[in-house]
């Protein structure tokens, strides 16, 4: 029996080309419809090519804030898409099963300088992520997740800085594709679409055949998996602290252990969530 091969995409806004204001981002934002064409088109352009370099199936997490940004008019019959939130593992969730595994639109972690809409996960939340003692972004969050399932990341298309501080740092045999230049948090230089594409394809292309000359490993997290959080507030950290299995080290960090980075995520999601909620209680407590 010959087996087909899947691959996974997870799809983000803020490391897009052309995406630089609020109002790409939110469904109520002023240009969400063009961030949501930019993605889409992105997103068509690498399964398509994934298709061309030999893969039967796609599946696509879409996976920024409410998750159901990507357009689905268009959309492949080999491609399965995964929308809504929240979901298990989040902005992996649908890599279990896959061969390989690729992020598009990726942005560089919380404070970093020169870097469109820099944050991990949460950005009214979260000041700093931490696995095993490093600080991560949410590539490094997803790719350690992708690992526990044994699934590579093969390819990283977003942010130049997050190419630059964490891929080439930590997983340089993935293929990279710059489609954003930083220049604050606010502004950015991308490429024309015809060039993006070209540089898209071309790297989906060398990912691939990397990936089938087993020149590819996944991102693997030392077990048990050391999760640190430092919130935003110190009222975040109280709300989490409530959680028995939570830590408190500061006012404003927290600490847990657990087996895997399946549990470490979907721990992570929920104190997130609580954190959001916290936020509104404040809201209305006012």
């Amino acid at each position: 029996m010959v087996s087909l091969m899947k691959a996974f995409i997870s799809v983000d806004l803020e490391g897009l080309p052309y995406v630089v204001i609020p109002g790409h981002l939110n469904l109520k934002g002023t240009l969400y419809q063009e961030a949501r064409e930019i993605a889409t088109k992105i997103t068509l352009i690498v399964a398509r090519e994934l298709k061309e370099q030999g893969f039967d199936q796609v599946v696509i997490a879409d996976s920024h804030g409410p998750m159901v940004n990507l357009l689905i008019d268009d959309l492949p019959e080999y491609v399965e898409i995964i929308r809504g939130n929240p979901r298990p593992t989040s902005m992996v969730n649908g890599v279990e099963g896959c061969d390989a595994a690729i992020f598009l639109g990726y942005h560089a972690k919380f404070g970093t300088a020169r870097s469109t809409f820099d944050h991990t996960y949460s950005g009214g939340s979260i000041h700093n992520l931490e696995i095993n003692g490093i600080p991560v972004s949410e590539f490094l969050l997803n790719g350690y997740t992708a690992g526990d399932y044994n699934v590579p990341v093969i390819m990283v298309a977003g942010d130049a800085q997050l190419i630059e501080d964490d891929i080439k740092q930590y997983a340089p045999w993935i293929e990279t594709v710059a489609l954003k230049h930083s220049l604050s948090r606010l502004s950015a230089r991308s490429k024309s679409m015809i060039t993006i594409e070209k540089e898209l394809k071309k790297a989906v292309q060398i990912a691939v055949k990397k990936f089938k000359d087993k020149k590819m490993k996944p991102l693997i997290a030392k077990k048990e998996v050391k999760v640190g959080i430092t919130f935003r507030t110190s009222l975040m950290a109280d709300t989490a602290e409530l959680l028995p299995s939570v830590k408190r080290i500061d006012g404003l960090k927290i600490e847990y252990t657990t087996k895997d980075m399946i549990d470490a995520y979907n721990i992570f999601q929920l104190l997130v969530a609580a954190a959001s909620g916290t936020n509104a209680m404040m809201q209305w407590l006012q």
